[in-house]
């Protein structure tokens, strides 16, 4: 694995970013919007900060989309028209991938030549496009997978629809062509690695990082002031999932497992609170009261309350409030919700999958749990619903292991990627698959 280049490379003046299926400017938790959306924004006003300028490419989704929004100084938002504003899934956009590359490149023949340095693609579909755009530019492209089909499919939740073969095959190509590839942790590298052929020259290790101005432990006032705000009961045992609802997530384990711990402990029933915040996304869509229905069958729908996607501030509210963010999903190229939520002084109790274990420090700032078995789960959480000691323990271990993540370092490290990818000779840079 190459190491990052020194500051004297030279770097970007200006990137083209590539998030084809979700925009920058969407509230994360529902639909296809999610850690990868904190992720473009966050990483955009960092890089501007550093005085690379950045425009995200994203999809329109409404005829009232503006053409271009300023998200922050030095970064922009372009709508590009690509197929019907509304209706189409995730599913369905690579074949709306020629007349989204076609708007983007139009987009630069407006522009003098070299307007673009690079090209940084978020997840496949914009890989396709960022190939492209990159080829056509002369430019390098640098790649970032967020998730991968071979992954998630051996993976898979019950129930859940495996990535489709074409999604592989995209995959596959965007790894050929990109000149550089950043992943979350050492294992996504050894993913890619293994599953996509990734060269040991591609691959640079980048941390996601987490706002720790908007993240931020309070200690105790602030959980009773936060519990007070959103109507949670002060002595409650909090046990709160943040994120999209689909079987990827898993709530449907926190639910079950919620169910044997009350079966054994009977007692808590009276001061056990299960948030649920979020919106249905991916496959959950199919079945968008799914979660509710099984929140009956179990008997626990007195202590599970479903709340829609917040912003980040109220879900700062919601970490500070909780006594334990729970994640038992079955595959997390890292899990930023796992950081936010230990940024504010909350222990995570996490499932032993992908970047979680780095996300997560078990024993110290949580627990990870092996495998999706209710009962599993039900004794992982048992001792946050009971041991206030351990609670306050781990809560400020958390914050002092999520403070090492900030977006500052991660912007500055992906500087230098693109650094080195501006670096690679010329002949290399035109090396892309057939």
């Amino acid at each position: 694995m190459q190491a990052l280049v020194g500051s004297r490379a030279r770097r970007p003046r200006r990137i083209a970013m590539m998030s084809v299926h979700t925009s920058p400017l969407h509230q994360p938790g529902t639909g296809d919007a999610g850690g990868m959306n904190v992720y473009i924004v966050e990483l955009a006003k960092r890089l501007a900060a550093l005085d690379i300028e950045v425009e995200v490419f994203t999809r329109a989704v409404s005829s009232d989309d503006a053409p271009l929004v300023e998200l922050a100084p030095g970064v922009l938002v372009r709508h590009v028209t690509a197929g019907p504003y509304e209706g189409l899934l995730k599913e369905d956009l690579p074949a709306q991938l020629c007349a989204f590359t076609h708007g983007v490149l139009r987009t630069e023949a407006g522009h003098r030549p070299g307007h673009y340095d690079l090209v940084h693609s978020h997840y496949w579909l914009s890989g396709q496009v960022g190939w492209l755009a990159a080829e056509r530019w002369g430019v390098p492209l640098v790649h970032t997978m967020h998730t991968m089909a071979k992954v998630k499919n051996a993976a898979l939740a019950a129930g859940d629809t495996p990535e489709p073969p074409a999604r592989v095959i995209g995959e596959t190509q965007v790894v050929e062509a990109a000149d550089r590839l950043i992943a979350n942790t050492a294992e996504e590298a050894g993913e890619l690695s293994h599953h996509y052929a990734a060269r040991e020259d591609q691959l640079a290790i980048v941390h996601p990082g987490v706002n720790l101005e908007v993240f931020r432990p309070g200690g105790p006032a602030a959980q009773a002031e936060a519990r007070a705000r959103l109507g949670l009961p002060q002595d409650a045992a909090v046990l709160l999932f943040a994120g999209r609802i689909q079987p990827l997530k898993a709530p449907d384990v926190l639910l079950k497992a919620v169910a044997v711990l009350l079966e054994r402990e009977p007692g808590l029933r009276e001061r056990l609170v299960v948030p649920v915040v979020g919106g249905p996304s991916g496959s959950g869509l199919a079945k968008p009261e799914a979660l509710h229905k099984l929140s009956a069958q179990l008997g626990i729908g007195d202590v599970v309350r479903f709340h829609p996607p917040v912003g980040q501030q109220q879900l700062a509210e919601w970490y500070r409030a909780a006594t334990a963010l729970v994640m038992p999903s079955y595959s997390e190229s890292f899990g930023l919700v796992a950081l936010e939520a230990q940024a504010c002084g909350t222990p995570v109790v996490a499932a032993a999958v992908g970047g979680l274990p780095v996300a997560v420090q078990g024993g110290v700032t949580g627990t990870l749990v092996n495998g999706h078995d209710p009962a599993d789960w039900a004794r992982a959480l048992l001792p946050y619903a009971t041991d206030r000691a351990l609670v306050a323990r781990q809560g400020a271990a958390a914050a002092r292991h999520a403070a090492a993540f900030g977006w500052d370092a991660a912007a500055a490290a992906t500087a230098e990627v693109y650094a080195g990818a501006m670096h690679r000779p010329a002949g290399l840079l035109s090396r892309r698959p057939a």
